[in-house]
């Protein structure tokens, strides 16, 4: 099984920040590439960010570089996406999934998809 959990998301005013959380379940994320993607109402579900498996090298959709940042923390098993400056656009369930790599952009996706987590942006 290869299925992470999502947490961090809620609601939020346009300027604001949130932190979401990526953790796997009954399985350590370290042999792996984390990405974030989001799906908007409507929607396609998009790649957000990448962070590659020794965490020297992410990556961005262009509507978030400069606001989202993609890290990991090794010891706590998780990956996390800081959204700061946050806009409505940025409204959507986040996902992420273990990857083969961030090689132009999100490599392979292992597993399932989680439940995610709601992000709203919203005066």
């Amino acid at each position: 099984q290869l299925q992470l959990v999502e947490s961090g998301g809620g609601l939020v005013q346009p300027g604001g920040s949130l932190t979401l959380s990526c953790t796997g379940s009954g399985f350590t994320l370290d042999y792996y590439a984390i990405g974030w993607f989001r799906q908007a109402p409507g929607k396609e579900r998009e790649g957000v960010s990448c962070i590659t498996k020794g965490g020297g090298s992410t990556n961005y959709v262009d509507s978030v570089k400069g606001r989202f940042t993609i890290s990991r923390h090794y010891t706590k098993n998780t990956v996390y996406l800081q959204m700061n400056s946050l806009k409505p656009e940025d409204t959507a369930v986040y996902y992420c999934a273990p990857l083969s790599g961030c090689a132009r952009g999100m490599g392979a996706r292992f597993g399932s998809w989680g439940q995610g987590t709601q992000v709203t942006v919203s005066s």
